[in-house]
């Protein structure tokens, strides 16, 4: 689910900072080990976003719960859905109840064959997916944004301000609808809004769920912990 950061190929929001790569030191050159440089903004590829990126005096990331980013998710086909994601649109698409972590396939993922940001078709979201009995924790979706470009600042504060966090360009084309275990794990930048993260992947989870299993944490995914993943991930 990760978007590759690779300097000239990294999707850029507009105004966004082109990312560079540079190696500072060289073995050939007499350097001790091959060290590079990162140049980029903390919203470079796929992120999160803490409150405080729309939210005076609020949290950085560093705040954010591990467990928010850590668990069953459910990934919502909404591709045939035409227009900005509001509340009729999510109603169609048959959230389960209890899913506190929801990720949105929309036509958006088309747009990754694209080399620049692409605004005039791009889906952005109008209202968080309706609350389970345990609260949404979580919003994902397929693009550099959850909301539009034009006036960023509603979705963002609406999602925030509800204690929501939202989970940004995110590659979808290989997660099919269902039930995912997702393990997203932001770096530790103390006050950040939204830092480069390290990479956010998804196995099939195979355990069925019914209302009483979604709204926590009770199955624990085998790749919870950071590091290699024995089985398939996308």
């Amino acid at each position: 689910m990760t978007v590759p950061l690779v300097p000239g190929l990294a999707p850029l929001y507009p105004g966004d900072t082109e990312m560079e790569v540079r190696r500072v030191q060289h073995r050939a050159h007499g350097d001790p080990a091959n060290v590079s440089s990162l140049t980029c903004w903390l919203h470079c590829g796929t992120h999160v976003d803490a409150p405080v990126h729309f939210l005076d005096g609020q949290p950085g990331v560093d705040a954010v719960p591990i467990e928010t980013l850590l668990g069953p998710a459910w990934v919502v086909d909404a591709a045939a859905e035409h227009g900005d994601i509001d509340a009729a649109a999510l109603s169609r698409r048959d959230i389960p109840d209890g899913a506190v972590r929801v990720l949105l396939r929309t036509s958006n993922s088309a747009l990754w064959k694209a080399p620049t940001f692409v605004e005039e078709s791009s889906r952005s979201l109008r209202t968080p997916p309706p609350r389970s009995p345990g609260g949404i924790r979580l919003v994902g979706i397929d693009y550099l944004s959850s909301a539009s470009s034009r006036d960023r600042a509603p979705t963002h504060e609406t999602f925030l301000r509800a204690g929501v966090t939202i989970l940004e360009t995110l590659d979808l084309r290989a997660v099919d609808p269902g039930w995912w275990d997702p393990t997203c794990l932001p770096l530790r930048i103390p006050g950040a809004e939204a830092p480069l993260r390290g990479p956010c992947s998804a196995v099939r989870d195979p355990v069925p769920r019914g209302p009483a299993a979604t709204s926590g944490d009770s199955v624990r995914s085998p790749c919870a912990a950071p590091g290699w993943c024995p089985r398939r991930s996308a």
